[in-house]
């Protein structure tokens, strides 16, 4: 008997064991997973009870944002001789505009502006970037300049049509083609005396469809008083014209975008210097012009703007610039064609309607148009220009 009550507990014994250890691995098995030590620098949040972790968003857009690249469409718009291709190889320090040529001198001169782009993929630190610049020969070079602002507005209008009919395809893409003119660079004629009526008329015009950043060309032919008040006056025949260029007071976002474009506004025109030539100066390479009293360095600002222009359209406002491209210029020209398509599409459904029955017609034949609306309005606003 006693064997037996011995042999109960012995056996009772090691159930317990049996389920202690069963429990002791569940609970290690239960236990949170803690990620591996975080290198230096990194924050840990493994104590903070209440960390949630929706800021690893922001991870996941980059990562996002990485893989897709980003696309950023540049025009540049003034005369002959002004320095455009090369402040656009110094602005992203390769060839990325159009190279110059010379060509015939009975064709030196286009009888017409000529829109011409070129596409470049530019990476730098792993990040990936489609550059288009889109030039302009030909503007503001003939006698008589009326109306030379009318193929690039034309230009402008089409690169939306392009995207506004993406938009709306039944099966449209997963990420439309963005050919949108995101940024055009007026360049100014250094006169020193005050903007001529091309230039107010090129810019009031434009400014209402796509984002204008005035600079001063070639600015080292002016003193610095020279410059100084040619900047002046230009800010007052912009104001004095309703001219409202990048960065425009009314899209800023809040006090603190402000305070910045604020200051941005004060510098405009920037006056800047082009060079695609490197130079040794004090040990260091710098881009810059060589002159017999010496050499003019384009990155710095005491020489000329170019720093700040730099800074504006790649370092800091980039995302704005486009931003405001696709959400106020192009969202006024898709609001503007589809109330056109809209009110086409309405005048014909109307007649259809009003229409007697003749020779047997129904009334469903008749109304055939209401039925198939958004393919007539499909229709009408691909054809419609």
């Amino acid at each position: 008997m006693a064997s037996t009550c011995e042999l109960h507990n012995h056996n009772q014994e090691n159930l317990w064991s049996e389920v202690n250890l069963s429990h002791s691995n569940m609970s290690e098995s239960t236990k949170p997973h803690h990620p591996p030590p975080q290198g230096k620098g990194e924050k840990s949040h493994g104590s903070d009870f209440s960390y949630v972790g929706i800021d690893a968003i922001l991870e996941q857009m980059r990562r996002k944002a990485m893989k897709q690249g980003f696309e950023l469409n540049i025009m540049v718009v003034g005369q002959s001789g002004l320095g455009k291709s090369t402040l656009m190889n110094t602005l992203f320090k390769s060839k990325v505009s159009r190279k110059s040529v010379q060509p015939d001198p009975e064709e030196r001169i286009p009888k017409t502006i000529e829109i011409k782009s070129i596409s470049h993929n530019i990476e730098e630190k792993g990040v990936r970037m489609k550059l288009t610049v889109i030039d302009t020969p030909g503007f503001g070079d003939q006698i008589n300049n009326e109306n030379c602002w009318q193929p690039i507005m034309k230009f402008i209008n089409d690169q939306y049509e392009v995207y506004l009919q993406e938009e709306i395809n039944i099966n449209r893409k997963k990420r439309i083609p963005d050919s949108r003119v995101h940024c055009c660079i007026y360049f100014i004629p250094p006169t020193g005396h005050c903007l001529r009526p091309l230039d107010v008329e090129f810019m009031r015009r434009l400014s209402k469809v796509v984002n204008i950043v005035p600079v001063i060309a070639k600015a080292d032919t002016l003193t610095l008083e020279e410059r100084d008040y040619f900047k002046q006056t230009i800010r007052e025949e912009l104001r004095a014209n309703g001219i409202d260029v990048y960065p425009q007071k009314e899209f800023d976002e809040d006090p603190e975008d402000r305070v910045i474009n604020d200051k941005i506004r004060e510098m405009i025109p920037f006056a800047v210097v082009g060079s695609d030539h490197e130079y040794q100066v004090n040990g260091k390479r710098i881009l810059g012009r060589k002159t017999k009293w010496g050499t003019i360095e384009v990155e710095n600002i005491a020489h000329c703007e170019f720093a700040y222009l730099r800074d504006l359209l790649i370092r800091t406002h980039m995302q704005n610039i486009k931003d405001i491209t696709g959400s106020i210029h192009y969202e006024s020209y898709r609001v503007r064609r589809l109330n056109e398509s809209n009110a086409l599409f309405t005048t014909v459904s109307s007649d259809h309607v009003l229409q007697p029955k003749t020779n047997g017609q129904s009334e469903e034949q008749l109304g055939a148009p209401q039925a198939n609306g958004v393919a007539a309005q499909h229709e009408a606003l691909s054809h419609e220009m």
